[in-house]
């Protein structure tokens, strides 16, 4: 008990669990070679890790307003950093999604965007006017001459698509670090807890969030009803013995 307090106490809990379980296995081999009777596996304790019990680590509405501003749209790579910066803030996508995204994906007629999620399943979502403006902007006076049929190219040589989900990433981080906004991560992944949060705010539903967010699990929405903190305190109970 006390060694795995001890070595718990500055592990992820993740790490915390693979100890256990391997200090777990190693007691067991214990008793079946015979050099204990005791089963000394059953004193290991649990490690705690409830299902969603984090917070989103969202970017706030007002931070992403003045992160798009500081983007310079007169160069390539602000117009293209800049579409991108819009599919994550007003659709929601993932990195690899924005990634993925070939031109063939576009439906300009139908305002439409046709999205590879994490399963490999295709969803399609609106095309806000905002947003395909800002594609547009950067396949005219942006995106290199390229056999590539990614939307969204290197701005250096060899102009071709992103590796992987990093190179969004890496925009993610380099905007902010230039704007120097305090914001809850330097993930890309911010701007997708960002939209669900202003969406509940302004009184969507846990289904239309998660249509949108291309959830296919309706459990997996149900952890941004925890960031509406005002709400939330409505609904608390009193603590005992008033506040201290």
């Amino acid at each position: 008990m006390r060694f795995v307090r001890q070595e718990a106490s500055h592990l992820h809990r993740k790490r915390a669990k693979l100890l256990t379980s391997a200090l777990r296995s190693f007691l067991r081999y214990v008793r079946y070679r015979g050099k204990t009777k005791l089963d000394l596996a059953a004193a290991v304790p649990a490690v705690a890790n409830w299902s969603m019990s984090s917070i989103p680590r969202a970017i706030a509405a007002e931070q992403v307003l003045q992160l798009l501003v500081s983007i310079d749209r007169r160069t390539a790579m602000g117009r293209r950093d800049y579409a991108i910066l819009l599919l994550l803030a007003r659709l929601g996508l993932r990195s690899g999604e924005v990634v993925s995204l070939e031109l063939e994906d576009i439906d300009w007629n139908a305002g439409k965007l046709s999205v590879r999620g994490k399963s490999g399943q295709r969803s399609e979502l609106p095309l806000p006017a905002e947003v395909g403006e800002a594609i547009a902007a950067y396949l005219r006076r942006g995106r290199p001459a390229s056999t590539s049929r990614r939307v969204f190219l290197r701005a250096k040589a060899p102009n071709r698509g992103f590796r992987g989900a990093s190179g969004v990433g890496s925009i993610v981080r380099h905007r902010l670090q230039r704007t120097r906004l305090d914001t809850p991560t330097r993930g890309a992944h911010q701007f997708r807890h960002g939209l669900a949060t202003q969406m509940l705010r302004q009184g969507a539903s846990l289904d239309e969030i998660g249509e949108v967010l291309g959830h296919h699990n309706p459990q997996t929405t149900t952890i941004y009803t925890k960031v509406d903190l005002d709400a939330l305190r409505s609904l608390a109970l009193p603590w005992p013995g008033g506040v201290r």
